[in-house]
């Protein structure tokens, strides 16, 4: 009889859920914003990440 490897299923990071909880977050934060409140969020959090938009490179 031949041993067979047990495969584990069990993720240690999933980033589905992950991509997930963030999508819903910022969709709650933002889902009363006017386009320029949203505009102005966006800036602040790359901000705060330290990025870069495209147009200010």
């Amino acid at each position: 009889m031949k041993k067979t490897k047990t495969i584990k299923n069990e993720k240690e990071f999933n980033a589905v859920k992950m991509m997930r909880e963030i999508r819903i977050k910022i969709s709650n934060e933002t889902q009363d914003m006017t386009f320029n409140e949203l505009k102005d969020y966006i800036t602040i959090m790359l901000s705060k990440i330290n990025t870069k938009l495209i147009e200010q490179e």
